[in-house]
Parts: C-alpha cells; sequence; structure tokens
C-alpha cells in the first residue's frame, strides 16, 4: 500500500508563505488574474486568517472532546495505580480513649457496677483482599489503561477530521461565494445589454427575464454569504476561536488534496485498517481485561484472602500497638506497650457459592459483549474504508467532469452574451443571433457548474481525510501534501 508520508510539525511544511507562494505560481500559469480577495460579507465582519496546518494544529491543542479522553485516561492510570497497591497494607496512627460507667458483666457472668476508662496511642496495619483480585485486578486494570491509551488516539484522529471536514466546508462556500458573485457579474452585463435591445431587436419582457435571473443571483450570493459564516462558525467552534469570527483560509478554495493513493484495491486497505485502527485495540484491550475479571471470580473460592486487622483496642481493625494505660474512675495511670493484631486467611464461599457462579455468569457476559463489541468495531471499519474509498473515488470523478462543465460553462455564457451583439437577416427583418434568453440560461448553468465544481473539491478533500482516518494512521504525524495543478476557473469576484 502506498502510504501517505509522516512527518511531525506539519506546520513548518506547509506554512502559509509556501502554499502562497505554489499556488500563486500556479495561478500565474493559468490566468493572468489572481485568486486574492474573495468578496467580503460586510465590511465590519472579523476575518481570521487561517491555513490548513495551522487548523490541524489547533484541533490537537483546543478541542475538549482530546482533553476529556487525556483525563479518562489519566483516571484509567490512578485505577491502575491502587490496584497494584491491593498487596500492600494499610498505615493506622492515633489515639484511642475508652470510658466505661455502669454496669458491666464478667467473663464468669456476674454482673457489677464500675466506672473505668483507657487511653492508647498506637499504629496500625491492616489488610483485607483477595488473592485473586490483588494478582488479577492489576492485569485488567493495565488493559484498562492501554484501551483509555488507545481512545485518546481515536479521540485526535476523530478530532482531525472534524477540523478538516469543517474546514473544507468553509473553503466550499467561500468558492460558492466566489462563484455566485461572477454569476451576478455576468448577469449584470446580461441586464445591460437587453435593455440596448429592446424594444428594438427584443421585447421587453426579454429585459424583465434578465432582472429576474440577476435578482435570483444576487440572492445566491447572499445564500453563500450565510452558508460561508455558519461553516466559519462551526470550525470556529471545534477550534475554539473567537465567536463571530468569519475565517478566511489562505488557500484557494480550488486547493486539491492527495493523501493517499485511491487506485489501491479496497481488498488490501481493508486489513491495514484493521491492523491500524486504534479503536481496535481499544475494543481487544477491553476484551482482555474481562477475560482477566472472568478469571478472577472463577478463582476466587479456590484461593483464600488475606485479612491482617490490629485489635490491641475495642472495637478492632485499626490500631494494633503502641502506648497503653487507664484506671478505676478518674485514675489514668499504669501505662505500657501492648501490642494485639490478628491475621486470617480464610476461603469465601459466597451465598454457598451460588453467588459466586452468579459473579463468573456475569462476568462471563461481560465477555462476551466485549467480544462483540469488538466484531461489530470491525465490521464498521470495513465499512468504513469501503465508503471513504468509494467517496474518494466518486469525488475524483466528478471533480474532473466539473472542471470541465465550468469551462464550457464559461464559453458558453461568454459566446451568448457576446451574440447579443450580434444579428442577421431573415428576409426583411433584423433578428439576435442570440435572444436574451438564452443567454439567461446560459448564466443560470455557469452558476450550476460553480457550484458542482466546488462541491465536488469538498467532497474530495473531504473524502481524502475520511479515508485516511478510515485506515488508522496517526493524525498527528499528518503531512498535508499541496498538488497546485488546478488554475481557478473563474475571474476573481470584486469586493464587496
Amino acid at each position: 500500500m502506498v502510504r501517505a508520508a509522516f512527518i511531525v510539525g506539519c506546520l513548518a511544511f506547509f506554512s502559509a508563505t509556501t502554499l502562497c507562494a505554489q499556488t500563486r505560481e500556479d495561478r500565474q500559469t493559468s490566468l493572468p488574474q489572481q485568486f486574492a480577495s474573495t468578496p467580503k460579507a460586510s465590511e465590519e465582519t472579523n476575518r481570521f486568517s487561517i491555513n490548513l496546518p495551522t487548523a490541524l494544529q489547533l484541533a490537537q491543542a483546543n478541542p475538549l472532546d482530546i482533553a476529556l479522553a487525556g483525563q479518562r485516561l489519566e483516571a484509567a492510570v490512578a485505577q491502575h495505580e491502587r490496584a497494584k497497591s491491593l498487596w500492600l497494607p494499610t498505615l493506622y496512627g492515633g489515639m484511642d480513649y475508652a470510658r466505661h460507667d455502669g454496669r458491666i458483666q464478667d467473663i464468669v457472668g456476674n454482673v457489677f457496677g464500675t466506672s473505668r476508662h483507657s487511653l492508647m496511642f498506637g499504629t496500625g496495619a491492616g489488610a483485607v483482599f483477595s488473592l485473586s483480585e490483588a494478582f488479577r485486578a492489576p492485569l485488567a486494570a493495565r488493559q484498562l489503561v492501554r484501551a483509555r491509551e488507545a481512545d485518546v488516539q481515536a479521540t485526535v484522529n476523530d478530532a482531525f477530521l472534524a477540523v478538516a471536514e469543517a474546514y473544507f466546508g468553509v473553503q466550499q462556500a467561500r468558492g460558492e461565494v466566489a462563484g455566485a458573485a461572477d454569476a451576478v457579474a455576468r448577469a449584470t452585463d446580461l441586464l445591460q445589454r437587453a435593455e440596448k435591445l429592446t424594444p428594438a431587436l427584443a421585447p421587453a419582457l426579454e429585459a424583465s427575464r434578465a432582472r429576474t435571473e440577476l435578482s435570483r443571483r444576487k440572492q445566491a450570493l447572499e445564500t453563500a454569504y450565510e452558508r460561508w459564516h455558519i461553516a466559519s462558525a462551526e470550525l470556529a467552534r471545534l477550534l475554539r476561536l473567537q465567536p463571530g469570527v468569519l475565517v478566511d483560509p489562505v488557500e484557494p478554495p480550488h486547493l486539491d488534496i492527495q493523501l493517499l493513493d485511491i487506485r489501491q484495491p479496497v481488498d488490501e486497505l481493508i486489513p491495514v485498517a484493521l491492523t491500524n485502527r486504534p479503536e481496535l485495540a481499544s475494543r481487544q484491550a477491553f476484551v482482555e481485561a474481562t477475560l482477566q475479571r472472568l478469571k478472577q471470580e472463577r478463582q476466587r473460592p479456590l484461593i483464600p484472602s488475606v485479612l491482617l486487622r490490629g485489635n490491641a483496642t475495642n472495637p478492632g481493625g485499626t490500631l494494633s500497638g503502641g502506648a497503653f494505660g487507664g484506671g478505676v474512675n478518674g485514675d489514668m495511670k499504669n501505662f505500657g506497650s501492648r501490642h494485639s493484631f490478628d491475621l486470617q486467611i480464610v476461603w469465601e464461599f459466597q451465598n454457598l457459592l451460588a453467588g459466586n457462579k452468579a459473579a463468573v455468569k456475569e462476568r462471563r457476559a461481560e465477555n462476551q459483549q466485549a467480544v462483540l463489541e469488538l466484531f461489530r468495531t470491525q465490521d464498521r471499519i470495513a465499512a468504513e474504508v469501503v465508503q471513504a474509498l468509494a467517496q474518494a473515488k466518486a469525488a475524483a470523478v466528478r471533480m474532473k467532469e466539473a472542471r470541465e462543465g465550468v469551462q464550457f460553462a464559461k464559453e458558453t455564457t461568454e459566446q451568448s452574451l457576446e451574440g447579443l451583439r450580434q444579428t442577421r437577416r431573415a428576409g426583411d427583418l433584423v433578428v439576435l443571433v442570440v435572444r436574451p434568453s438564452e443567454a439567461v440560461s446560459a448564466v443560470q448553468g455557469l452558476a450550476q457548474a460553480f457550484a458542482d465544481y466546488y462541491t465536488a473539491i469538498a467532497d474530495h478533500n473531504r473524502a481524502q481525510f475520511r479515508l485516511y482516518r478510515a485506515l488508522g494512521q496517526p493524525a498527528q504525524e499528518l503531512q498535508v501534501t499541496v498538488e497546485p495543478k488546478t488554475p481557478s476557473p473563474f475571474m476573481p469576484p470584486p469586493e464587496r
């Protein structure tokens, strides 16, 4: 498989200066005009210029989803550390004061009244754990750490994909703005020519038809601006930029991103995805964790538990040694050392083994659930590879066809507008070579060709990133390769 080249720090490799130089060189070889300015939505709009590598860097630095995944990993690491310390006892230190007034019974059974108190300063150690749990719990917790590490990588990949898709949504909307502005300019020219033709060579309704088309083109331009603002707000949300900024990419909207070779057969790509996807690594770790818990429950009745408790005080369980003293009524004397503790090795049969059997059954079900989730994830990943590859191939074909469609539509529109100046004789009548209604249709076709072209470009770029993510490639090592081969298919629109 031909894989994308990876380097850490794509920002330095793919800086705005380099990109502008590459695209500028490409435009100079194709058109004398430069795609330097897209019309402004409003004079007071706060524009924020950014390029794709910078957006991808911010995708790793700012999104909350990655921070949440990182905190889940921290919690899993802490649980692993706690599981490894099950063998260690808990230490206690402090004092115990006991007081009794009134009736009491001695060991023989005699009941009598007394008043006494005691005081103890000391320490103690306590531990209550199952040997099976102390052995298996760290193994299960270690697998959970592996799962959370894979989840972090999957979250990073998802964040990169979300930012890339939002970025190309902005690019698509910005291209539609430029295409709509170009159609407005041509519709304005058409209206002026149609008005000059009436009433000598064309009826007044031809001018009305051209005026209607100009109104539709202006509405389409406003709608394109609306989509630009909406797409920009989504990208700003993902990157946690200042709300309200209008994201203005440095690259031209017709930029074609090539990350992977889409000519590879899908049967070769699916094994790569099943090997590299972090989601599968996470699910495999969960399966192993549930397997360790199942073994733990199976071994619980066979392996004893350890109980270490201090009983130098009443009730016991804390202090086991120190200085102890006391006396009758208000006397507090006779202090000396005291040491007392219990160490028990016990086998536990929960509910006459019925509880143990139920626990084993529960853990077995959890393991089967994890296995089924693994299989479902495998099926989903294979489907994502097939879908992303199909989208990339279809978008590449559409992009080529749409590019040619824009060129044909431009030629048709220009020839139609020029044909409005030409006449020919039909008997005693002088008629136009091209009627205004035909020019209106040409302008409509050009506007649609622009929309199709920028949709295909954006779909192609999105599909490239989806395929990259579907194959499980690390997003942090992504290198965006610029292919400045496609000229801008329209004249740069005027500033608004």
